[in-house]
């Protein structure tokens, strides 16, 4: 293998020419938006004013001063140790820097990771920062990415520079932008996919971040790709979800491995993404991505945040026009070609994000590390980057399962990884029911949280292990806000964070989802319960999961189909405490 270049590099490489490609081919209009960023919003916005509407004040603000030109306005703060004001709050974002005050009188910094690797030298840089400027811990986010907190206004300059000395961003990784890039964490190892989808996802990455019309969209969006491995990326849950797919010889198409499009995911709004209806080459992955953010930006609404998503352009033009719109941005038309002709995709494994399993490379396996509720101290960030260097290729692979994937291991050093794991605190082992839990940062961290999602998790994760034990995987996400970071509805069972009345005071509690589920077992959970106290919540899921098992109709029923089963009263009846029986 060539020493010039690493493999890193020439993806970077390739992802940049594939940017500039775009720009060069999409014709005399997109030159003159390269010349001028802005004008394409500008434009936008001047719709809805000609039409008489009126501009929400994000898009007031971005119209006002473009969040990439604050460099000197992020300085002065960080000099005299103030936060930014109005609506420069919303504008922090778009570095990366949010103010998370009153949850916490302090910034929390996102990085971008795309495809949610960083390397062992990266990682190491991310602890230094977070032990020097930060709380001396991170996050691992639902979109296989990194969260440092408790940052000082005066240390924000800093961490923008230690960020990019490291070789890492944060730009566009809040406010209205295209979020990080996510894949199958195992993309490149996993035995069973598809395709190799680390290269689209950089080159995205890399068209993003050279593009800068394609930020300041009417409101965040979020891209995924799905090779067909084992652990799932949630692709049918974003914007934009690129889907691998194999199309066998005498189909009116090359055979082969080509891509399906679906659109207008946003489960917290009730949709999963929908197939588009074509068949594209990975090739075309990136001008397709492109183009429909391009629609978006057009199309998307400036006037109503709660309906500036791509489902609501997609609910307003319908999806041929919608195709049509995108088709007039790319070189040629898609290729029209059902779905049903597609063969099945490999099935998902709902616990192969966690322990050690054979790689495609002989002799190597990979790692799944089990984390607390996706939360990483600075010694075991340090741990994990020299266990992957010692053990792996330095590579670390996070997911949007808030834990994280150490790869190309020798089979003869596994033991010695659960060695070097236990020694930082981590294991590469958990129950079915913590394998599955997810929490968003909940009210220690943001300021939309009703609850403190994160102890919370812990808690019931603490009882049910003591009180139950279950055999199949069990998906709870626990989300603090109707925003649904944690995708609440996609869960088994999903919580729903909720202040709750109590004499003249008011207490944190749940509402309660049951029966969600994504892939092969799409399903949006149906709520059975409103107002339960936190401390109540993992007694209510004891007496559900134990009336599960005691009524499933076969061992092998999951929680999912027993749910589906039942109706909602049915469940809220379960869930209950019992009367006690009249003498």
């Amino acid at each position: 293998m060539s020493r010039d270049f690493t493999e890193e590099q020439k993806r970077y490489l390739e992802g940049f020419g594939r940017g500039l490609g775009i720009a060069r081919a999409s014709g005399s209009k997109a030159e003159a938006q390269f010349i001028d960023p802005d004008k394409i919003h500008r434009e936008a916005q001047d719709r809805v004013l000609a039409a008489g509407g009126k501009l929400v004040r994000e898009e007031e603000a971005k119209r006002a001063k473009h969040p990439f030109d604050m460099w000197d306005e992020i300085a002065a703060n960080a000099a005299k140790g103030e936060f930014p004001k109005g609506t420069d709050v919303f504008l922090y974002k778009f570095h990366g820097l949010f103010y998370v005050a009153p949850a916490q009188d302090s910034f929390m910094c996102r990085l971008r990771n795309p495809n949610g690797i960083i390397d062992s030298h990266k990682l190491r840089a991310v602890a230094a920062i977070a032990e020097e400027f930060g709380g001396g811990y991170t996050h691992i986010t639902t979109r296989a990415n990194l969260q440092i907190r408790e940052i000082a206004p005066k240390s924000t300059l800093a961490v923008l520079e230690r960020i990019a000395e490291a070789g890492l961003t944060s730009r566009g990784a809040g406010a209205d932008n295209v979020r990080n890039i996510t894949s199958n964490p195992t993309a490149g190892v996993d035995p069973q996919e598809l395709y190799d989808t680390r290269p689209l996802g950089v080159a995205l990455y890399h068209a993003i971040l050279n593009h800068r019309e394609l930020y300041g969209l009417p409101r965040k969006f979020n891209v995924a790709f799905d090779g067909g491995g084992r652990v799932a990326s949630l692709e049918d849950t974003n914007d934009i979800g690129f889907t691998a797919v194999r199309v066998a010889e005498g189909k009116g198409v090359p055979a082969g491995i080509h891509f399906r499009v679906a659109v207008g995911g946003i489960t917290g709004h009730g949709d999963f993404a929908g197939d588009l209806g074509v068949l594209i080459t990975p090739e075309q992955c990136l001008p397709v991505a492109v183009a429909i953010v391009r629609v978006f930006i057009d199309e998307g609404d400036r006037t109503d945040r709660k309906r500036a998503r791509l489902k609501y352009v997609l609910d307003r033009l319908g999806r041929e026009r919608f195709l049509v719109a995108v088709e007039a941005r790319l070189p040629a038309p898609l290729t029209r070609f059902a779905v049903a002709e597609c063969e099945p995709r490999p099935a998902l494994d709902r616990g192969a994000h966690i322990g050690f399993h054979a790689q495609k490379q002989p002799g190597r396996i990979y790692c799944g590390v089990a984390l607390p509720v996706g939360r990483l101290t600075v010694p075991q960030m340090r741990g994990i980057a020299a266990i992957a260097e010692r053990y792996g290729s330095g590579t670390i692979r996070l997911t949007v399962w808030q834990n994280l994937i150490v790869s190309d291991i020798a089979v003869s050093d596994r033991a010695a990884v659960q060695a070097a794991l236990a020694e930082i605190g981590l294991a590469a082992e958990a129950s079915a029911v913590r394998a599955g839990l997810v929490a968003c940062t909940g009210n220690t961290g943001c300021k939309f949280s009703a609850t403190d999602t994160k102890r919370h998790a812990v808690a019931i994760a603490d009882h049910l292990d003591a009180t139950l034990k279950l055999e199949a995987p069990l998906n709870i996400h626990l989300t603090g806000c109707p925003n649904s970071c944690a995708q609440h509805y996609i869960g088994d069972i999903g919580l729903l964070g909720a202040r709750i009345a109590d004499g003249e005071s008011e207490i944190e509690g749940y509402h309660l989802y049951i029966g969600g589920g994504y892939g092969e077992r799409r399903e949006l959970a149906r709520e059975i319960l409103r107002d339960v106290p936190a401390p109540e919540v993992p007694h209510a899921l004891e007496r559900l999961l134990h009336a599960y098992r005691a009524q499933r109709a076969s061992p092998d029923e999951t929680f999912q189909a027993f749910a589906r089963r039942h109706s909602p009263e049915a469940l809220r009846a379960l869930a209950q405490p019992r009367l006690p029986e009249a003498a």
